[in-house]
């Protein structure tokens, strides 16, 4: 893949993030550094980014894709509330070994989500009930 500066800026923008962010606010976010940025080149070079294994796509059902710069395994959870990803420490070897009993398949990846509420959602729905 050659080199544009415009799909460095969106893999920044990504990296730079904290949150797990959709195209829509990747765009946001780069549009300001470059004005004349358009929607369609954010979601083609995220697109190409991901099948080049450089950012890793969450599927949140029924919602927006979003992007992901770390790298290493790790799963997903769904905050329903607040509507945000956040990283969860899942040991990895009975998710594999689950996945490895499924017969005729060979898996290659996977990308295991959960949804529910993260710990302030939570934290806040708990304060509503009492």
């Amino acid at each position: 893949m050659n080199y544009s500066w415009q799909r460095q800026l969106i893999l920044e923008t990504v990296k730079e993030s904290c949150a797990h962010l959709t195209a829509a606010q990747v765009y946001e976010r780069a549009v300001k550094q470059c004005p004349r940025l358009s929607l369609g080149t954010v979601y083609r070079n995220l697109n190409q980014l991901s099948e080049l294994g450089m950012l890793r796509r969450v599927g949140v059902p029924g919602e927006a894709d979003r992007f992901d710069a770390e790298l290493p395994v790790h799963q997903h959870l769904y905050c329903r509330r607040c509507k945000q990803v956040f990283n969860l420490n899942v040991p990895g070897a009975p998710i594999e070994e689950m996945i490895a009993r499924c017969e005729g398949i060979r898996a290659e990846t996977y990308n295991f989500i959960v949804t529910g509420l993260c710990p302030a959602c939570r934290a806040a729905e708990a304060g509503q009930a009492g």
